[in-house]
């Protein structure tokens, strides 16, 4: 029996259960269960020409149901051997969220080897692609624009981190999981890596996973999961669109590189106002935008502590809380995979010594702590 089959049950007589579009999620009755030739149908066999996105996980595609609907067909990679288990996740993770900065899943297919997800389809990409891509876009990211997108994404990541229980972790955003509608209103996409954390538990450790730039210095480096590590992302995410470029820009100068190493330098200046994007036009709020960068680094703290709340975050990008400026400091920064890979090795170092000073055999969950593995973080998209 295969391990998703607990998932589903039918819905309707034994005239329907032939139907694969009568089948839902137990305790999600919103979850359609697609059948393959269905989506084979939508999206005219998974054509190149409706190829809309590719990611560690799979391909994406854009199709149109028989009703007209146009949705996102997000395939699980074969080949990968997260992949299983990402989808189960993903699954779980958003089958009964609903928010309007969350993308909204219709469905899925698991029907043989075939694990498919099915969304809503956005019509304007991602920031990855629009805003921060190398390619021509239409679109105009105004200041006011800017603005929505950065609350929008933090009032999304604040449900996921303050409403949901248990709450949630994505673990992995970044500007290619920021979706957006026709209205340009962003939606945060691909759970695959999302962590449930039970209410009373601070933090987990697991397997690294997540996109090099947008990495938490505690997670990745000791594999330690909470809902601060989102924080540290998002507050990358937050500069991104402030000074619209990628964090991470090996074609540049080496000082220049590292967007929130050049943020922390102008704003330890006094000149944070020459990180903003200088194609923003007349409606520019400079003091807004300062402060969006403020929290940006207030985000991207190293001591987790000082990292505030998504629920703050919100309060302080509406004005309605104060950044505490105080509390800034130099962020911490992983540059690139050898930099992660020598500061892993000398904090399992120190942590075994620790571990053998203490003259006892070693736990299994020591053991695993003083070996993290690093196989599931990738180069920015």
């Amino acid at each position: 029996m295969s391990c998703f089959s607990h998932l589903f049950k039918r819905k309707g007589g034994a005239q329907q259960q032939d139907d694969p579009s009568s089948d839902y999620f137990t305790g999600s009755e919103n979850i359609i269960r697609y059948s393959y030739s269905e989506l084979v149908r939508a999206t005219s066999n998974f054509d190149q020409a409706n190829k809309i996105g590719e990611g560690g996980y799979g391909p994406v595609y854009k199709g149109i149901l028989k009703d007209g609907t146009a949705i996102a067909v997000k395939v699980l990679s074969l080949h990968s051997r997260q992949g299983a288990k990402e989808f189960l996740n993903e699954l779980l993770a958003i089958s009964d969220v609903a928010h309007e900065n969350l993308v909204k899943l219709y469905g899925c297919c698991v029907e043989g080897n075939h694990r498919i997800l099915v969304y809503n389809y956005l019509e304007n990409n991602s920031l990855a692609h629009t805003l921060l891509g190398s390619g021509h876009s239409s679109i105009q990211f105004n200041w006011r624009t800017r603005v929505n997108i950065c609350i929008g994404v933090a009032q999304g990541l604040a449900f996921l981190h303050d409403t949901v229980r248990p709450h949630i972790v994505h673990r992995d955003i970044k500007a290619s999981n920021i979706l957006l509608d026709k209205d340009l209103t962003p939606k945060i996409s691909d759970f695959g890596l999302a962590k449930l954390l039970p209410s009373d538990v601070s933090h987990v450790s697991t397997r690294v996973a997540g996109t090099l730039g947008y990495l938490a210095p505690e997670y990745a480096i000791r594999g330690q999961v909470t809902r601060k590590a989102d924080v540290y992302s998002y507050g990358v995410l937050l500069i991104e669109i402030v000074s619209g470029r990628c964090n991470t820009d090996t074609k540049l100068p080496y000082d220049d590189q590292i967007l929130l190493e050049k943020t922390w330098r102008y704003y330890d200046q006094g000149n944070l106002e020459k990180i903003i994007d200088s194609s923003l036009g007349d409606d520019l709020d400079v003091d807004e935008a300062c402060r969006f960068l403020k929290v940006g680094l207030l985000c991207t703290q190293d001591v987790t502590k000082r990292r505030p709340g998504m629920s703050a975050v919100v309060a302080m990008l509406k004005g309605e809380a104060d950044v505490c400026t105080d509390m800034i400091s130099k962020p911490d920064v992983i540059r690139d995979f050898r930099d992660l890979t020598l500061r892993s090795r000398a904090t399992s170092s120190t942590l075994l010594t620790s571990i053998m000073a203490r003259s006892s055999p070693l736990s299994s969950e020591e053991m695993t702590r003083t070996s993290i593995t690093f196989t599931a973080i990738s180069e920015r998209d």
